[in-house]
C-alpha cells in the first residue's frame, strides 16, 4: 500500500496568527514566552491537520524563513547581528538578521540581510552570508527540539531540512568570484552531527530539500551529489531527497545514483520523468510522486492522477509514496472558511488541508478502487471538473478576439529613449537626481478600517470616497512639506497592489482568509484568476486625476503590470499563461490611455514578478521573455513621447536578463538594491543600460532610519556604474508597511541626502568637463 507524506505545511496560520505574534511581540507588545506559546500552538493544530498522513513533516514551521532557520542552525550569521561565531543562537538574533532590529526596546541597529525570491515562487528568504574563512557549528537546536515535541504528542515526525548543496547554492560569498564548494567539506561534518542528533530525537527518516535538481547546474556542482551524501550517511536514519518545482532534466542521473533510501519528484512539473525514473530506480528505493498541485489552488483531477499512478503502483507496491508536489506553503490553509467565495466557484478550488485529503482519497483508490467512499468522491470530483469547463465565466468572446488581433507591431513606442527623454526633461524640467517614492503610503490602521465598514455596508460609498480623498490630500501635503520632485496619490484606497486590481477587471474570484505568506510576518492574499479578463471600467483614473489637481508637481499614475498580476494571482491552468498575460497587458493598456488622456504624464507600471516568472531551465527562457515583455510594452506602446513610462522591480538578480530589461524600454526602472548595497547595479554597467534607473537607498522591509552619510555612499556607488544625470533616488519598494512617522523621518533624509549629493555631482562636472577637454588636446592632468 502506498503511503502518503507532504513536504511543508502553511506556518502562518489560517488566521495568520504567526504574523499578528510576531508583530506585537516586535513592537514590544508581547513577551517572548507568548511569542514561543503562539508557535507551539501553530504546531500542534498543524500537526493534528496532518494526523492522517503516515509521515507528518517537522521543520517547516520557521519565525522568520526557512533558509534563515538553517542559516542559524549552521551557525552562518553576519556578526554585525551580535553573532560570536560558535555561540548559541538566540531567536532576537534572527529578528535582527532579518529585520535590523529584534524589538522596538532593543539596542543597536544595523543592515537587515539581503531578501530575495525562492526559484520562482513569491516566497522570500533570506541570503546566507559566507565570510572568507567561514566555519560551521551546530548552533541553533529548533529542528531537533520540535522533532522531539512532534515525537512527544504521538506523530510520526518527519524533519525537513536543506540539503547542503542547495544551502550552498543559495548564499553569497564575501567575494563574488569565490567558490562556494569549498566550503563543502566543513560543512558536510555539522550536517552530520545535525542528522545524528535528528536521530537520537527519535526521527526515523529525514527530508532533504535539494530543489536545486531543477535547475542547470555545473558539473562540478552535479559532480559533489554523489559523494555528499556518501558522507551523510547516519545508521537507522533513512534519507529522501526532495527535488520540487521542475523536472530532473540533466539532472536526473544525479538524482537516481544518489545513496539515499528515497527519492521526491514534483510529478507536476516534472510528470513527463515519471517512466524513466521508475524504470531506472533501485529495486529497494522509495519513488515519492508529487502527484497534488502544492502551488496552485485547482482540485487535482484525480481520475487523471490515478491514470499515471496506478502502473507505478503495480511495480513499485509499498515503495511508492503519494505527496504534494512541493510545500503548502504556497497555499492557503483551509478552503472551508470561505463563505462568500461564489457557490459554483468553490467546488473547482483546494487549499492545503483539501490536498491532504485528495492524497488520502488517491492513496484509498490505489487499494480499494471500487470502495463506495472512493466511488463517490471520485463521482464529486469527476462533476465539479465538468462544471468549470463549461461555466460561463470561463470564457469571452470579445476577449479573446481581441487577443487574436493583438500582434506585435502594436507593442513598440515608436520613438527611441534619448529622444523620449529630451521632450520629457522640457516637460517636466526636474532635477539632476530627482526624488520619487515607489507608490504606497502607509495603510494606517484607520485606512483599513474604512476599508473594512465600505465592505460590510456599513460605510456609503461617497463616505468611503471622502476619507480616500482626505488621504490622498494628507499624502500629497507631506510629499510638498519634504519637496520630493515626483509626487504619488499614496495608494491609500488599495487593498493590495493585485487583488485591488483584480476586483475591477472581469475573470476574477476572491478570498476571505486566502492568505499566503511571503517573507517574515508579511502575508498576501493572491486573487484567482478563474477565467478571461478584461477591465470593467477606469480603475485608478478618479484617484490619480484627484490627486494631479492639489499640486502642480507631477503626480505619477499608478498600475500593477500584466506579468505581476498572473505571478501573484492563483492563475487558470486551462490556456497558456501567456495568454493570460496578453488579456491582462490590454486591460492595463486601457486604464493607462484613460491616465494620460487627463493629463497624468508619468505612469508607472510596477513589474516586481518579472524575474519570478523566469523558468528555471534556461532552455525556456527565451519563450518566457518573449511574451512576458512583449506584454509590458503592450501596455504602454501607444502613449505619447511625453509621456515618461516607470516600472519598479525587487528582490531579484537581474545580471541574466539584462537584454529582456532594456527590451522593455521604461523610461525609468526602480530596483531594490539597499540591501545588496548597490551590487546588483553591477549588471547595469556592464550592459551600459540606457534609460534611467532608480536604486532603492533604504530598506523599506527594516525599521531602521537611513541617514544622510548611508543614502550619499550608496549612491556614490551607483554612480561609479551609472552616470548621475542617468539616476533617480528613491526607496527600495513601497511604504504600506511603514509608519507615517517613519516614513516622514526616512524620506525627510533621503531629500537631504539628494540635495548634497546635486551640488557635489554639479560641482564635479564642471572639472569632468575641463579633464575631458585637455585629454582632447593632449594636456596632462593638472
Amino acid at each position: 500500500m502506498a503511503r502518503i507524506h507532504n513536504l511543508g505545511f502553511p506556518r502562518i496560520g489560517a488566521q495568520r496568527e504567526l504574523k499578528f505574534a510576531l508583530e506585537n511581540y516586535w513592537a514590544g507588545d508581547s513577551s517572548l514566552t507568548d511569542l514561543q506559546a503562539t508557535g507551539r500552538s501553530l504546531r500542534a493544530a498543524h500537526w493534528q491537520r496532518q494526523a492522517g498522513l503516515d509521515l507528518v513533516p517537522v521543520g517547516d514551521f520557521a519565525w522568520y524563513d526557512q533558509v534563515l532557520t538553517m542559516s542559524a542552525t549552521l551557525g552562518v550569521l553576519p556578526e554585525r547581528a551580535g553573532h560570536t561565531p560558535g555561540t548559541a543562537i538566540d531567536l532576537d538574533t534572527l529578528f535582527r538578521v532579518a529585520r535590523g532590529r529584534a524589538q522596538n526596546s532593543c539596542c543597536g541597529t544595523n543592515a537587515a540581510s539581503e531578501m530575495t525570491k525562492w526559484f520562482d515562487t513569491n516566497y522570500h528568504y533570506l541570503v546566507p552570508e559566507f565570510t572568507e574563512n567561514q566555519a560551521f557549528h551546530l548552533s541553533y537546536h529548533q529542528l531537533i527540539e520540535e522533532t522531539r515535541e512532534a515525537i512527544a504528542q504521538g506523530h510520526n515526525a518527519k524533519p525537513v531540512l536543506i540539503g547542503p548543496l542547495t544551502y550552498l547554492w543559495l548564499g553569497k560569498c564575501a567575494r563574488p568570484d569565490a567558490d562556494k564548494l569549498l566550503l563543502l567539506d566543513d560543512l558536510i561534518p555539522v550536517y552530520r552531527q545535525l542528522l545524528q542528533a535528528l536521530r537520537d530525537a527519535g526521527a526515523e527518516w529525514v527530508q532533504m530539500d535539494e530543489p536545486i535538481l531543477s535547475l542547470d547546474l555545473p558539473l562540478p556542482w552535479q559532480q559533489a551529489f554523489e559523494s555528499t551524501y556518501h558522507r551523510l550517511q547516519i545508521r537507522g536514519l533513512q534519507q529522501l531527497v526532495a527535488n520540487y518545482f521542475g523536472e530532473l532534466g540533466n539532472n536526473l542521473s544525479v538524482a537516481l545514483q544518489l545513496p539515499v533510501a528515497g527519492l521526491h519528484l514534483d510529478a507536476v512539473r516534472g510528470g513527463v520523468e515519471i517512466g524513466r525514473i521508475v524504470d531506472r530506480l533501485s529495486p529497494h528505493k522509495i519513488l515519492s510522486l508529487g502527484i497534488v498541485d502544492g502551488r496552485n489552488i485547482w482540485v487535482t483531477d484525480l481520475e487523471a492522477a490515478l491514470t499515471v499512478l496506478r502502473p507505478v503502483a503495480e511495480r513499485l507496491g509499498d515503495q511508492l509514496w503519494l505527496a504534494p508536489s512541493c510545500s503548502l506553503l504556497h497555499v492557503p490553509v483551509d478552503l472551508t472558511l470561505e463563505t462568500a467565495l461564489p457557490e459554483d466557484v468553490q467546488p473547482w478550488l483546494a487549499f492545503a488541508q483539501q490536498k491532504l485529503e485528495e492524497l488520502v482519497t488517491l492513496k484509498a483508490a490505489l487499494a480499494e478502487p471500487h470502495s463506495p467512499a472512493v466511488t463517490e468522491k471520485l463521482k464529486i470530483n469527476r462533476a465539479a471538473l465538468a462544471a468549470r469547463r463549461t461555466s460561463a465565466r470561463i470564457n469571452q468572446v470579445d476577449v479573446q478576439a481581441r487577443v487574436q488581433r493583438l500582434s506585435s507591431h502594436n507593442a513598440f513606442r515608436p520613438t527611441k529613449f534619448a529622444e523620449r527623454n529630451k521632450l520629457q526633461q522640457a516637460k517636466f524640467r526636474l532635477p539632476l537626481l530627482p526624488t520619487t517614492t515607489i507608490g504606497s503610503f502607509p495603510q494606517t490602521t484607520e485606512i483599513r478600517k474604512a476599508r473594512r465598514l465600505h465592505k460590510q455596508g456599513k460605510l456609503s460609498g461617497r463616505e468611503y470616497a471622502q476619507l480616500m480623498r482626505a488621504e490622498i490630500q494628507h499624502a500629497i501635503a507631506v510629499q510638498e512639506k519634504l519637496d520630493l520632485d515626483v509626487l504619488v496619490h499614496g495608494e491609500a484606497e488599495r487593498n493590495d497592489m493585485v487583488e485591488y486590481f483584480g476586483e475591477q477587471l472581469t475573470g476574477f474570484a476572491f478570498t476571505q482568509w486566502g492568505w499566503v505568506q511571503s517573507y517574515g510576518s508579511r502575508c498576501v492574499k493572491p486573487p484567482i484568476i478563474v477565467g478571461d479578463v478584461a477591465r470593467k471600467q477606469p480603475i485608478t483614473l478618479e484617484w490619480a486625476r484627484y490627486a494631479q489637481s492639489l499640486t502642480r508637481k507631477p503626480v505619477k499614475g499608478m498600475l500593477t503590470g500584466p506579468n505581476t498580476i498572473l505571478c501573484w494571482s492563483f492563475v487558470r491552468d486551462d490556456q497558456p499563461r501567456s495568454r493570460t498575460a496578453q488579456q491582462l497587458a490590454l486591460a492595463i493598456r486601457d486604464e493607462v490611455q484613460d491616465l494620460e488622456a487627463a493629463g497624468i504624464g508619468i505612469i508607472q507600471i510596477d513589474e516586481p514578478a518579472l524575474r519570478e516568472g523566469l523558468p528555471l531551465r534556461k532552455k525556456d527562457w527565451t519563450e518566457y521573455l518573449a511574451w512576458a515583455t512583449h506584454a509590458f510594452r503592450v501596455c504602454c506602446a501607444e502613449v505619447a513621447d511625453t509621456t515618461q513610462i516607470h516600472t519598479h522591480m525587487c528582490y531579484a538578480e537581474f545580471n541574466d536578463i539584462m537584454d529582456s530589461l532594456i527590451a522593455l524600454d521604461a523610461d525609468v526602472i526602480t530596483l531594490e538594491t539597499s540591501r545588496s548595497q548597490m551590487a546588483l547595479l553591477d549588471a547595469f554597467e556592464q550592459f551600459t543600460y540606457p534609460n534611467q534607473i532608480g536604486p532603492g537607498v533604504y530598506d523599506i522591509h527594516s525599521p531602521n532610519l537611513p541617514t544622510v552619510e548611508w543614502i550619499a555612499e550608496l549612491m556614490h556607488r551607483a554612480a561609479e556604474k551609472i552616470p548621475p544625470q542617468q539616476l533617480w533616488i528613491n526607496p527600495d519598494c513601497g511604504l504600506k508597511t511603514r509608519t507615517w512617522p517613519e516614513t516622514e523621518a526616512a524620506l525627510k533624509v533621503m531629500v537631504r541626502a539628494a540635495k548634497k549629493l546635486r551640488n557635489e555631482f554639479q560641482e564635479q562636472a564642471p572639472k569632468q568637463q575641463a579633464t575631458d577637454a585637455d585629454a582632447a588636446i593632449g594636456l596632462e592632468p593638472a
